[in-house]
């Protein structure tokens, strides 16, 4: 089977891309593991962000990086064993988030963000899963004052671009959310910010609009991708596939596969939890609350209320250790009426991280027609879409709607 073009993995990052290059006229084959949005694309906390502005950053402030050290944070926590593995990306990433680079960061990572909500909206209109999407913005909460001071760079970059956010007293948080409980110091309301009622259908709306555009969706496996007679073949379960351009968007399992063509890419997987639950006397949520300082995001959506953790750092196979749920569900409750969780087990994932916290979007150095779209972290939902129209752009030789410069691998300098 000939097509113009191979997109590896079907998540949102890679349905995005495939489709976008479906829809600039390639033909195009989606090719995944399992099915469209199966893997990290289910589990994510279905917020499309407006001010993603900071990444995930080591603290500075002594006491928070005690906490950090003693696996005592909520929002971070690590399995020893795997410390000596990542230990060097832990350092490039300390060295990535000072005051300079987190600026640096904030500038790099909104010319994506400006576009992630068109570029969503104008897929889901198409996909005709619009009904899924909310305008309700969310909040975030602070329990104490040194918490809400510790947000105060995003608030001024939040400024500086143009984000509208809005400082509310307690009980202004509780006249848009009555249900929660008093017990924090103040909120900040993001009204740009949109969330989604079920992640894993929006995925699948798009993979579905792929197919109708004339894309091909195959079951297959990435690790068989091989260079022959100047063409990217891949087997798959309908015999093998080939096209000159394959799309690498395999969010955690990425850096595995382009290792074998010499790229040596600092990129970890991170793993999170999310559990669904029901709540206490008829108790509501009409937008996701973030607990800054306790690390969860709470969203209301058609199966419960979606409860998502911090960062986990663990071997990406390892098995799940959902320490996190068990020590935030206590800190819910201490916020909203937070009833019985809906599944026996918590879902399980991973996703791609940078040191810098920017994805890899582009060409993959001194490998032709080999193109790199991962690394998104905890934005791969949010940044799918543009970052898939970006890819596409680049691949048909349009000129790209935003410059891929902090983007490209080659900021990592590094080739086996």
């Amino acid at each position: 089977m000939n097509f113009d073009a191979i997109v590896l993995g079907a998540g949102m990052v890679g349905t995005s891309a495939a489709l976008q290059l479906t829809e600039r006229g390639r033909r195009v084959a989606l090719i995944d593991r399992r099915g469209i949005g199966e893997e990290t694309s289910y589990g994510n906390a279905g917020i499309v962000e407006r001010e993603c502005l900071l990444p995930m950053a080591i603290p500075r402030d002594p006491w928070r990086l005690l906490r950090y050290a003693l696996n005592l944070a909520p929002e971070a926590n690590y399995h020893p064993t795997h410390l000596p593995r990542i230990a060097p990306f832990l350092w490039r990433l300390f060295e990535a988030t000072g005051r300079s680079g987190l600026e640096a960061h904030a500038r790099a990572i909104d010319t994506l963000g400006r576009f992630a909500i068109p570029e969503h909206r104008r897929l889901a209109q198409a996909a005709e899963v619009s009904d899924v999407f909310r305008e309700t913005g969310w909040l975030r909460l602070y329990r104490t004052k040194r918490g809400l001071a510790g947000d105060a760079l995003l608030h001024d970059l939040a400024d500086r671009f143009g984000i509208e956010h809005r400082r509310l007293e307690p009980e202004e948080a509780r006249a848009l959310e009555p249900d929660l409980k008093a017990g924090f110091h103040a909120g900040v309301f993001w009204p740009e910010t949109q969330t989604v009622v079920w992640p894993e259908r929006v995925t699948k709306a798009y993979g579905r609009w792929f197919v109708e555009r004339g894309g091909t969706f195959l079951t297959g496996d990435a690790r068989s991708l091989r260079r022959e007679d100047g063409l990217w073949v891949v087997g798959t379960d309908a015999g093998e596939a080939a096209a000159p351009t394959v799309v690498v968007a395999l969010g955690p399992w990425s850096v595995d596969l382009v290792s074998r063509f010499g790229l040596d890419l600092p990129v970890v997987a991170e793993r999170g939890y999310h559990r669904h639950y029901g709540s206490e006397r008829g108790a509501r949520l009409t937008r996701p609350i973030v607990d800054v300082e306790a690390g969860y995001c709470l969203n209301p959506m058609e199966r419960g209320l979606r409860l998502t953790t911090g960062i986990e750092f663990a071997g990406r196979d390892a098995p799940a250790t959902p320490r996190q749920l068990a020590q935030v569900e206590p800190m819910v409750r201490q916020i909203f009426p937070l009833g019985a969780p809906v599944e026996a087990e918590p879902w399980v994932g991973s996703r791609p991280a940078t040191p810098d916290g920017l994805p890899v979007i582009g060409p993959a150095p001194g490998v032709p027609d080999l193109w790199l779209d991962f690394g998104h972290g905890y934005l791969g939902f949010t940044l799918g879409p543009i970052s898939g129209r970006l890819v596409a752009e680049a691949i048909v030789g349009e000129p790209t709607l935003v410059d891929l410069t902090p983007f490209r691998a080659e900021r990592f300098g590094r080739r086996r």
